[in-house]
């Protein structure tokens, strides 16, 4: 059964485009309700508490590299390798939050993504701060549905058979 508010049968919700739910915020970010503030600072202070204990990890394993003494070439290979990859896991988490990704590039970078966790963090932790992450490319997406929406359902005025044709 859905719920109906008594005027004549009609269904108890807006009629049109429902906004895409976000991951960890729901539909909150629509109004900035619902705890909306409380999540982002809680999710913020998290993605930061998060990526510092990642350098810990990552402290942890560059000491058992230096313990097992196999080289300065192979440590340095290592920093560089995790600086590499977290700068650009940085810049295509921040560039996700503004563009639909292409998932055959997403699925492609899935390794290096998953070894610059790091710069994934950040980026999240950073976009926190400002917004919900991705908040501002749903929110375009559901304006301009609502706005086509709009557009179907208004009626036109005027008689359509006066209506002047076009030879």
């Amino acid at each position: 059964m859905s719920a109906e508010n008594g005027k004549n049968g009609s269904p108890d919700t807006a009629a049109g485009p429902r906004p895409e739910p976000l991951r960890l915020y729901g539909t909150t970010w629509v109004h900035h309700d619902n705890g909306y503030t409380a999540r982002r600072i809680g999710l913020a202070v998290g993605s930061l508490a998060a990526a510092a204990a990642a350098c810990f990890v990552l402290r942890i394993a560059y000491q058992g590299l230096r313990i097992a003494d196999i080289g300065g070439f192979v440590s340095l290979l290592m920093i560089v390798m995790f600086a590499v990859c977290s700068a650009l896991a940085f810049r295509h988490t921040w560039s996700a939050f503004g563009a639909r990704p292409d998932p055959e590039r997403q699925s492609s970078l899935r390794g290096l993504l998953a070894i610059g966790f790091v710069g994934s963090l950040l980026a999240y932790f950073f976009r926190t701060l400002t917004e919900a992450p991705g908040e501002k490319l749903h929110r375009e997406e559901y304006e301009k549905a609502r706005e086509e929406y709009e557009k179907r359902t208004t009626r036109r005025s005027g008689n359509p058979s006066k209506k002047r044709r076009r030879r």
